[in-house]
């Protein structure tokens, strides 16, 4: 299942601060919204990066995931030892800052996210123009319990090392 995508992102618009940018967070507690965070924090602890492509304000799958797995403490402790947070919001109601918008949208063109919520597994990298050379891992959608959600992200994980010989 593992994959390499290669998404070109303009490296000065990603690094771009604006102050809109920086007061935009996401909907759920310790999740970024930046892929270059993203990247970073995943540079330097080795975990892979796990992105909630969702719909936040209008998709009733999206809420669902949230209420029944993202909000529940054994999910928080279960991310914070094995996964980077990132999410991509598509909303309908609320405006999200250009740069955010445009973030989003050229990932999910990158993974070709067609419904909500996908959440997909990858590491990341770069290469030596500075792009980044996406590995995907795995993706999934709507799981009923923190378990069965975290079950098949550790069997992506798993996956993954098993393709690089670790």
């Amino acid at each position: 299942m593992k994959k390499l995508f290669f998404l070109s992102l303009l490296v000065a618009a990603s690094f771009t601060a604006f102050s809109q940018t920086d007061e935009y967070k996401a909907e759920n507690e310790g999740w970024l919204v930046k892929i270059d965070e993203a990247y970073e924090q995943s540079q330097k602890t080795g975990k892979p990066i796990l992105a909630n492509f969702t719909g936040s304000d209008w998709c009733g799958w999206c809420k669902r995931l949230t209420a029944s797995v993202f909000v529940k403490d054994d999910f928080k402790k279960w991310a914070d030892d094995n996964v980077i947070l990132l999410e991509l919001d598509f909303p309908k109601r609320t405006a999200l800052p250009t740069e955010i918008k445009q973030q989003n949208a050229q990932l999910q063109q990158a993974f070709q996210v067609r419904g909500y919520p996908t959440i997909w597994v990858f590491n990341l990298n770069k290469d030596d123009q500075g792009q980044f050379q996406i590995e995907a891992l795995g993706k999934t959608g709507y799981r009923k319990t923190v378990g069965e959600f975290t079950n098949d992200v550790e069997r992506m994980i798993a996956q993954g090392k098993k393709g690089d010989g670790k």
